[in-house]
């Protein structure tokens, strides 16, 4: 059976829409066709989806789908598709990444419900396409954990790899996200990107050392997205002794010594050999 055009009426099943990160002239004809075309739309947040409908001049009935919905929820979206059209959308951007959305299009699999994709906007490519780091080979790994040492292993997971890093983050744990960041890779070139496609978008590189003093004390408002250069894109930091003491401190106080003078002699292109005699200075006298 051929596929739907903007013109056929789709057929019924889970439609799964990208809508726009910022601007809403981003949103696709066939996007706005699928939308004004369905029975429901699956919204993570039916007041942000209400403003798109506005300026599409539309009236659909919506009906919340976010992190917390239950299996219930599912099975009652999934049993509609049988019958009706479903449009699946979240805040900004493409569904399912960084959002639960994976479970419902596994669980309408499962029912053999047609799905499709309309692809668009996407916060993480975005902020590659802007940022001047390598392209070619990337990993996208969401949100950071909250704490420091599940933090600094998360990141430890990712410093062999040989690809540009993407994260999302709020602007209130920017600065700690890009000092555990130069902490645990190295001071990579990195790129902070903000307001993407709006009035005030703004994309700021640097190494990671240097965008983590500069977001310190200023937390930039908005959705944010890091993109970390691979291995190989490092940068030695300038530091004086009272300098490699503070980071030592910092670093000791998340982790062991070994692994903490690991990552300050990284982070600025010290012996590995020298910092850890240091940190174990500071340590006996503390």
């Amino acid at each position: 059976m051929p596929d739907s055009t903007i013109s056929d009426s789709p057929l019924p099943g889970l439609y799964i829409v990208a809508t726009p990160i910022g601007n809403l002239g981003d949103i696709g004809a066939r996007a706005a066709a699928t939308l004004a075309s369905a029975d429901l739309i699956a919204a993570e947040d039916t007041r942000v989806t209400a403003k798109l409908l506005t300026h599409l001049g539309l009236r659909v009935p919506m009906t919340p789908y976010h992190d917390h919905s239950d299996d219930r929820t599912r099975a009652a979206l999934v049993a509609r598709m049988a019958e009706e059209v479903v449009v699946l959308v979240s805040d900004a951007g493409t569904p399912l990444i960084s959002d639960p959305g994976y479970k419902l299009v596994r669980d309408a699999r499962a029912a053999g419900r047609h799905i499709t994709t309309l692809p668009g906007p996407c916060a993480a490519i975005a902020a590659i396409t802007l940022s001047g780091l390598p392209s070619d080979r990337f990993l996208f790994a969401g949100f950071l954990p909250n704490k420091a040492k599940a933090r600094a292993d998360t990141i430890a997971e990712f410093a062999g790899l040989r690809a540009t890093l993407v994260f999302y983050e709020s602007g209130p744990r920017l600065a700690a996200a890009l000092t555990a960041l130069a902490a645990g890779l190295g001071n990579r070139e990195a790129a902070v990107a903000r307001e993407m496609t709006k009035l005030y978008e703004e994309c700021v590189t640097g190494p990671l050392a240097e965008l983590a003093a500069r977001y310190q004390n200023a937390p930039p408002k908005g959705e944010i997205v890091i993109v970390v250069g691979p291995p190989g894109d490092a940068v030695a930091e300038d530091a004086d002794d009272a300098t490699l003491d503070a980071a030592l401190h910092d670093a000791m106080a998340d982790s062991p010594v070994a692994q903490a003078a690991k990552a300050v002699a990284k982070r600025f292109g010290r012996d590995r050999h020298e910092i850890y005699a240091r940190a174990l200075a500071l340590k006996d006298q503390a």
